[in-house]
């Protein structure tokens, strides 16, 4: 068991991180008003978990899973159950599931009342080593994703192995996304993968690795808790390429697209002289343990520019990259879109040539 600590100056946001961290410390919250936010998938598995460890009478908002479900729509209406339930300042909201029941309900939490208590119990392997740390919290709004949000520490987080075993494959490669991610920003864990190519999908493996990516993130949410140095910003490896693919395809996981957005902005890292052969091929062989084949989509222009939308972007028609460069270190690039759209369409057409002749 780890424990983890990061200290802000709105909260101290303590992660909890092992096998048995869900029995140890879940039972504690038992007799404090609390309102459960989950998914309809996650509360079929662990229904009577959660009424075991919290009680029958505990409201709980049952959420459609997956991302369609990160709305405005949605926040409000777990925001009109919270003011029906009676929930006080003093409540606690848990917010039970993955990524996207994670960020919608830190974000109905910060609003309600400006802010009530907030603990994380993510169950799945992407939002256990990433999104439930930091305090990020969002909703999707006018097809852009996290375009409405809040900086919101949860008072706990609890991490615990135990909910990787009802994990269906593909949620298992769509942690691999950010671990593979924190690879390429910190060397310890780059080593680890590369040392663990035909194992990452090892439950003891992924255990060990998981607090080392939350260790990461820890660390630069103390350095820029707010988004405001840069420093949080290499978080976003992968991702703006990543986002843009998402939200125009849909056909994969959040974390597949950010594997498949660091393919594409790999190759134009290598366009602008960054990193070398050797660390690229490695962190592609990584990518392809999880993603067998790279695809080379059709209409890529478009989807490309769906970049220009992305947060990290500073200047007109500019879209901002976070790079691999070297082991432990990455770069930015900023582009013109034009350019960008370029190299993107390159990189498609190289990948259909690779394609085609394995």
């Amino acid at each position: 068991m780890t424990d983890i600590t990061i200290k802000t100056n709105t909260v101290n946001s303590v992660i909890h991180c092992g096998e048995g961290a869900f029995e140890k410390y879940a039972p504690e919250l038992k007799g404090k008003q609390l309102f459960i936010v989950t998914d309809k998938n996650v509360f079929s598995y662990y229904r009577e978990l959660i009424w075991k460890t919290f009680g029958n009478s505990v409201p709980v908002k049952i959420l459609p899973a997956g991302e369609t479900s990160k709305t405005q729509r949605y926040l409000f209406e777990i925001l009109r159950e919270m003011a029906a339930a009676g929930i006080r300042r003093s409540g606690y909201v848990i917010a039970f599931g993955g990524g996207v029941v994670g960020d919608i309900a830190g974000l109905a939490s910060s609003l309600y009342m400006r802010g009530v208590h907030l603990v994380q119990i993510p169950t799945t392997l992407l939002s256990q080593v990433d999104s439930s740390v930091g305090g990020k919290t969002a909703v999707d709004f006018e097809n852009v994703k996290n375009l409405i949000g809040t900086f919101y520490q949860p008072e706990e987080v609890i991490v615990d192995l135990r909910f990787l075993d009802t994990l269906p494959d593909r949620e298992i490669r769509c942690g691999l996304g950010e671990i593979i991610k924190y690879g390429a920003l910190d060397s310890k864990i780059y080593s680890k993968l590369a040392n663990n190519i035909e194992n990452l999908t090892s439950k003891q493996f992924l255990g060990d690795i998981t607090a080392d990516c939350i260790n990461h993130k820890a660390e630069v949410v103390k350095k820029d808790e707010h988004d405001l140095t840069g420093v949080r910003k290499t978080l976003n490896l992968g991702h703006t390429t990543g986002h843009a693919f998402e939200l125009y395809y849909r056909r994969k996981s959040h974390g597949e697209f950010v594997l498949i957005g660091m393919i594409y902005e790999m190759y134009i890292a290598r366009a602008q002289g960054l990193g070398s052969d050797n660390y690229f091929d490695t962190l592609e062989r990584l990518i392809k343990k999880v993603i067998k084949k790279l695809p080379a989509y059709d209409d890529i222009e478009k989807a490309a520019l769906m970049a220009k939308f992305d947060k990290k972007n500073e200047g007109d028609k500019k879209v901002s990259l976070v790079v691999p460069n070297k082991q432990g270190m990455s770069a930015e690039i900023i582009l013109g879109i034009d350019e960008y759209v370029k190299l993107i369409t390159e990189c498609r057409d190289k990948l259909k040539e690779q394609n085609e002749n394995s």
